[in-house]
């Protein structure tokens, strides 16, 4: 059974010991974020603020900030499961014969459990504000001393493709102005600023629904980070996640459906047009993004369970929750990068490289030039565009160990032979780019060179000690005292 909502995820944490509850009073403004911090990076539980200053509203944090709290969240016992799921239903194929037909029903069964599914009302609605609240009842953090102000971290934002009328739900940081008025800070690549950037141009209305909802079941949560392709509704895979469905209630002032058992949720609209500063924030790179023009939402009803739960996250220098969260995502989505590249054999972003600044590639090379090929490949798939510096190696490298792969890399490489740059998209956040969103990246070649791609020279094995050396020393370093 999948989770129905936050409060069975926070349960499920609370028994494995993956929870710290925290009964007396810490500050939203900065003292949150340090308790968070520390957690992380010293392997750290969970926390429920149980009195955070200022509010009456529990706060949730660091609930992904693991990789087994990943595995409790997604309830697998590895996120690699997902990944053998959704490579299961992509080698799917007409079966011949009665009794391969009958083997492939639960799995077109299954497909049905993946849709989203309308309900009348939910928990999410429980209580109605249209003019007595102000955003600052909520807990929202200030999570950074030179912060532009609080901000909401984890919503699931959601808006509508205005040609398609399909369904987006994003995860874009929200900067709160005052009790109704917040930034909307979706980047220029991102789905919703698509949504925008369209009814801005039509010029047939002044005014764009937008509902932002927070805390879900942890696989709806996550859902609202995942690098889909546009119009794919994150709904549906929050379904196939959880092998049930997502039941989706309408709002109660805008023409937009969200998350039925969500803790929160804020409608409201946005004016064509109308920007304002948001910014600075402590973001995932590290450092601070700068202050920049972006939309502003205006809250006209805000609606919560009675006694929700505020579900927020941090981020800053690695390694963060959002770190546990995108290696998932790299796990989980190998499969769908492997369907366009099947020579590749793995990848892994190191926490240092922030997602976007380094992706290490091992693959099985077949002709010269294919290192490059797939470097190219890579930065025209959906967001991997934003890789910054991509290093493709052999196929018996192990990636997922960066000390190995870098050792490997730095002795492969001739730097003016196998290095090149491109220029090309660069992501929003992306600091040191010559200009916002466009700059150059870096593809190194550190496979193997070949005489068919110019080296003539014989290539050196690694070395390796030989197995029955090792099995004998094996022996007699337990007879020597130091096993």
């Amino acid at each position: 059974m999948a989770y129905t909502d936050l409060r069975e995820f926070i349960k499920v944490l609370d028994k494995h010991g993956e929870l710290k509850r925290i009964p007396f009073a810490v500050d939203p403004v900065l003292e949150i974020t340090e308790f968070a911090d520390r957690s992380v990076k010293g392997g750290g539980p969970a926390f429920l603020f149980e009195k955070p200053k200022g509010s009456s509203f529990p706060v949730l944090i660091n609930a992904f900030a693991s990789e087994r709290r990943m595995e409790l969240a997604l309830e697998v016992d590895s996120v690699n499961d997902i990944a053998a799921r959704i490579s299961e239903y992509l080698e799917m194929r007409m079966p011949e014969g009665i009794i391969n037909k009958l083997k492939m029903l639960p799995k077109i069964a299954e497909m049905g459990k993946f849709f989203p599914k309308a309900v009348a009302k939910g928990p999410c609605q429980e209580v109605i504000r249209k003019d007595d609240f102000s955003l600052f009842d909520l807990p929202i953090l200030q999570c950074w001393p030179e912060d532009g102000g609080r901000y909401i971290t984890l919503p699931m934002v959601f808006s509508k493709n205005p040609l398609t009328g399909k369904r987006n739900c994003g995860c874009y940081r929200i900067q709160v102005y005052d009790e109704r008025t917040t930034g909307m800070h979706w980047q220029t690549h991102k789905q919703g600023a698509e949504h925008y950037r369209r009814l801005l141009a039509e010029g047939k209305q002044q005014r764009m629904d937008v509902a932002v909802a927070i805390g879900a079941d942890p696989a709806t949560m996550y859902s609202a980070i995942l690098p889909l392709p546009p119009d794919l509704d994150e709904m549906m895979i929050a379904g196939f996640i959880r092998r049930e469905p997502v039941e989706l209630v309408k709002c109660q002032t805008v023409d937009l459906e969200v998350p039925a058992e969500a803790e929160f949720v804020l409608e409201g609209y946005l004016e064509l047009g109308e920007l304002r500063t948001e910014g600075p924030f402590g973001d995932h790179t590290g450092f601070y993004s700068l202050a920049d023009e972006y939309p502003v939402f205006h809250v006209t009803c805000l609606t919560h369970r009675k006694n929700p739960v505020y579900a927020t996250t941090i981020v800053g220098p690695p390694p963060m929750e959002d770190f546990y969260m995108g290696k998932a995502i790299e796990r989980i989505f190998l499969p769908l990068m492997r369907l366009q590249l099947p020579e590749v054999r793995d990848i892994c972003m190191p926490a240092e490289g922030i997602f976007h600044n380094l992706i290490l590639v091992s693959m099985r090379k077949s002709y010269p030039g294919h290192a490059r090929k797939v470097m190219h490949a890579i930065w025209g798939l959906g967001q991997a565009m934003f890789s910054k510096v991509i290093v493709v190696v052999d196929e018996d490298v192990d990636v997922q160990n960066p000390r190995e792969a870098a050792w490997i890399a730095l002795n492969n490489i001739d730097p003016q032979r196998d290095i090149e740059f491109v220029m090309g998209p660069v992501d929003s956040l992306d600091h040191a780019s010559r200009l916002p969103n466009y700059g150059s990246k870096m593809g190194v070649d550190a496979t193997r060179k070949w005489p068919a791609e110019g080296f003539t020279r014989p290539w050196p094995d690694i070395i390796r000690m030989s197995p029955e050396v090792k099995q004998r020393v094996d022996q007699l370093w337990k007879q020597a005292g130091l096993a």
